[in-house]
């Protein structure tokens, strides 16, 4: 037994036999403790189990849990890389006992698996416990056998376990192992304790007291919470001290040396380390929906990421490496981490775009570091206010920097960089003059943590009661609201459905005592908790009054219709258009449902027409609509489809519609969905689509109503159609056919108006007979028209050409509003003596026109003044005469 999968593998398989559940490692993102940044021990997802608030279907639990070490008081960034044991990522495997088996049973089992499971040398383990617990002492001597010598007492905090300053505690029992007298250092509680011969190897705590304030009392059920590392525990099993030798580590180490040509175990040694630490951390952060970004646990993940980049530029690395590990990484750990492979894609281009955009970063910074640095030796100190230059304008974070300088020994003056920051946020406050949202937005972070998490009880009722939990006005907590007041209320729970995934905030009332309270909008604030816009009708409102709360139930009827609809709709699309249609964002309102898809082109009436129809006999299928709790894993494996960029948590609500039109018995509709939905399809009553539009390149709007709005448009066109038939004194079923020829009959009428007027317009004119005069030996025909489309002059100054045989044509065209246009014409006889351009420019401009252009045989030109259409005619017979 010397590979990592095959250590873990057993862990869990000894414990499963022995009874305990084996539960599946939660995620990254703690979904039960936001004091946490990131998981950073087994126990974190049995928190509430062990404080009693959970009950689950189990009283003994096995996990390997996957951890991070990057943020926070659990900081172990700055170590990753050189030293033996120190990583961001890594994995707790861990036995539990929810108020069922104690002390004697978890320390059998330990000694059980260590010595005759993995075959541990008893000789070269010992174990501590704390000083107090004779107990222990005595466990330890009748079940192991090991004698007073090996057991070592420890009077310190390190080997009593608490959770906080209240809640559960109890006394540890630390098992280590001696790697042997060839490696310095001294057992636990000696002076020479943080050499590296004695390793803990596994922690048990003893969970037997709960800590109130001022008093220590024993549980009445205590509990057991293990945690042994798997690379430490590999790192025995595979006879080195080094959990970086280790074969998992190898197998990563070995890539990026390959990748980059670069010995593995030689100058850059550390740095290859780096990048296998960080890889493991990046890609598992990705994969819990974690993205890099510059705030909260995106920018711890882009630290780590961007902090193993820079180490890929140390070992020379042209082009960006970190993605080309990935599938190493998949191979090694995919199989116990199946989230990874489903991940793989994403982390890869999350991976490359990082590196590709933090390399730019990083050829700038480097360059003025160096410059910065070329005076500085070893034992030296870069200023601080340098620094934060280098993190403020270029991008260059304070933590690279120390990585950066740190083999050349100059340290950075952090508290310079610290008082360089804080002179930056002064001058921000100062700037900001107290106005902006972002300014009320900080409250929510203490109160979160204060209050905890709002529970939502609205999707099984629109009632309910309960209790303030806090108020806030203007941007401040405050303990109470009065009459006339606005602000914003947080309970203890609500059945008020708070804005997201596209679905609008409920409204309603609450009321309580002597107080009335209209609710004008809920919102969800860090993920969890709910706030409630509202007014203060009547009374006063107070932190602790109990409520009745009840949410607009007609509103919220729509609105579950229009979300339902979303789903009806949105599969149709798929089924008419194709599996490349995916949702893109929605709004789902009580008026109205809207939401964008990806699709290449405008959908067609018919298109949309079958869409429209399939929806609307899901609709009149009239079946349940199913809603069910589901692992994520499982819900997506069983075809529920998710939508990109939402973030589920371990337990989904997977929302089932209809019946397949295929008659296999399918459901029609299968998402993952936190909104609210109606019971039965045929609540939704009508599904119209009212509109279809573009956005974007690629993305095509649908727009549309259900239900009463969905009949209000239908009967508002029914009654538009039907007053249109009327005025045509037809059938309604013969009006489109009667409109069509009716449209048909009015071109023909204007195609025949604009002859008539043209034929008009050449009868007569200014200028004697028909228009036509001679100046010198010259025929022209000046005329001036209305009621002609000025783009039909040419074809009159034609006409004219042709009634003429030979001479000069001019004639203004005259609008409604006073404008003038100008055609001159010029037969070819009479071209190369006249230019029909440099004559329409001269009445041009008695128009109050400029230029004009056109051939020498026709040109056109306009002008504003339309009522000097003499003086322009008159313009064009002076010039022929004079040329």
């Amino acid at each position: 037994m010397s590979g990592v999968n095959e250590i873990r593998s057993t862990f869990l398989e000894f414990f499963g036999k022995n009874d305990h559940a084996v539960v599946p490692s939660s995620p990254l993102v703690p979904r039960n403790d936001p004091t946490l940044m990131f998981t950073n021990a087994g126990m974190v997802q049995f928190k509430n189990v062990f404080t009693g608030v959970e009950k689950r279907p189990y009283h003994r639990a096995v996990t390997a849990q996957k951890c991070v070490r990057a943020g926070g008081k659990h900081n172990d960034l700055d170590n990753v890389g050189y030293t033996a044991r120190h990583h961001t990522f890594f994995e707790m495997l861990g036995n539990f006992s929810f108020g069922d088996y104690f002390k004697d049973r978890a320390i059998e089992l330990a000694w059980t698996l260590i010595t005759k499971v993995y075959d541990l040398p008893e000789q070269r383990l010992l174990v501590t416990v704390y000083s107090e617990d004779d107990e222990a002492f005595g466990l330890w001597k009748k079940i192991a056998g090991l004698p007073d010598s090996r057991i070592i007492r420890i009077p310190t905090s390190d080997n009593f376990w608490a959770m906080g300053d209240t809640g559960p505690c109890g006394p540890c029992s630390e098992i280590f192992f001696d790697h042997g007298d060839h490696i310095p250092g001294g057992p636990p509680g000696s002076a020479d304790a943080d050499g590296d011969r004695f390793i803990e190897i596994w922690n048990l705590v003893f969970m037997q007291y709960e800590q109130l304030p001022g008093e220590r009392i024993a549980l009445p059920r205590p509990s057991i919470d293990t945690g042994m590392g798997l690379e430490r525990i590999s790192a025995v099993l595979q006879g080195t001290h080094d959990n970086y030798e280790i074969d998992l580590f190898r197998a990563l180490i070995r890539a990026s040396a390959d990748a980059t040509g670069v010995e593995a175990d030689g100058r850059f040694k550390a740095s290859h380390r780096v990048i296998a630490d960080h890889l493991r951390a990046a890609a598992f952060l990705v994969a819990d929906g974690v993205l890099p970004s510059n705030e909260g646990r995106g920018y711890v993940l882009r630290r780590i990421m961007r902090r193993a980049m820079r180490h890929a530029q140390l070992l020379g690395a042209k082009d960006p490496l970190m993605w080309r590990l990935v599938p190493v990484l998949v191979r090694e750990m995919g199989q116990a981490y199946p989230e990874l492979v489903r991940a793989e894609a994403l982390i890869t281009e999350t991976l490359k775009l990082e590196e590709t955009r933090f390399r730019k970063t990083l050829v700038r910074g480097l360059a003025i570091l160096d410059e910065e640095t070329a005076q500085l030796a070893s034992g030296d100190t870069l200023k601080g206010d340098v620094a934060f230059t280098l993190y403020d304008t270029y991008g260059f974070p304070l933590d690279l920097t120390q990585d950066a300088l740190k083999s050349r020994g100059i340290a950075v003056d952090t508290d310079g960089f610290q008082a360089a920051m804080e002179r930056q946020r002064e001058t921000a406050r100062a700037a900001w003059a107290g106005s902006g949202e972002a300014a009320t937005e900080a409250v929510w972070f203490g109160l979160r943590e204060r209050i905890g998490a709002t529970e939502f009880l609205g999707y099984a009722t629109e009632t309910a009661e309960g209790v303030v939990a806090a108020l806030v006005k203007d941007g401040q907590a405050v303990e109470a609201l009065v009459a006339g007041d606005s602000g914003f209320v947080v309970l203890n729970q609500t059945p008020f459905y708070a804005e997201s995934g596209g679905q609008v905030g409920d409204v309603g009332t609450m009321a309580g005592s002597d107080v009335r309270v209209r609710v004008t909008e809920t919102q969800k604030k860090l993920g969890d908790l709910f706030v409630h816009g509202v007014n203060v009708e009547h009374g006063r409102l107070t932190v602790g009054l109990p409520l009745e709360l009840t949410v607009d139930p007609d509103r919220r009827g729509a609105i579950r219709a229009n979300h339902s609809a979303t789903h009806l709709l949105h599969e149709a699309l798929r089924l008419v258009l194709g599996d490349h249609v995916a949702q893109k964002g929605s709004l789902v309102a009580p008026d109205r449902l809207r939401f964008d898809i990806s699709h290449p082109k405008p959908i067609t009436a018919d298109e949309l027409e079958k869409v429209e129809d399939i929806a609307n006999d899901i609709v009149l299928q009239n079946t349940p609509v199913v809603t069910r709790l589901m692992a994520v894993d499982e819900a997506i494996t069983s075809g529920a489809r998710a939508l990109f960029g939402e973030k589920y948590g371990e337990e989904v609500r997977v929302v089932s519609m209809g019946l397949s039109p295929g008659g296999n018995g399918a459901p029609y509709s299968v998402e993952l969905c936190g909104g609210t939905h109606v019971a039965r399809t045929g609540d939704i009553g009508l599904v119209t689509v009212v509109g279809e539009s573009a956005v974007a390149a690629g993305v095509r709007r649908i727009e549309a109503m259900t239900g009463r709005m969905a009949r209000k448009h239908a009967a508002q066109l029914a009654h538009t159609a039907k007053a249109a038939a009327a005025e045509l004194r037809a059938p309604l079923d013969e009006l489109v056919p009667r409109i069509s020829g009716l449209m048909e009959e009015r071109r023909k009428l204007e195609r025949d108006l604009a002859e008539t007027r043209k034929r008009l317009a050449m009868g007569g004119g200014s200028g004697g007979a028909d228009g036509i005069q001679t100046v010198g030996a010259i025929k022209l025909m000046a005329k001036t028209v209305s009621g002609i489309e000025l783009k039909d002059l040419k074809s009159l100054a034609d006409e004219g050409k042709k009634q003429l045989g030979s001479g000069v044509v001019a004639i203004v065209g005259v609008t409604e509003d006073g404008k003038a246009g100008l055609v001159v014409g010029v037969t070819a006889d009479l071209a190369g003596q006249f230019n029909a351009v440099d004559l329409v420019r001269k009445g041009a401009e008695a128009l109050g026109g400029k230029g004009g252009g056109g051939r020498p045989d026709m040109a056109q030109a306009g002008g504003p003044d339309g009522a000097k259409a003499d003086v322009a005619l008159k313009a064009i017979s002076e010039a022929l005469a004079a040329g």
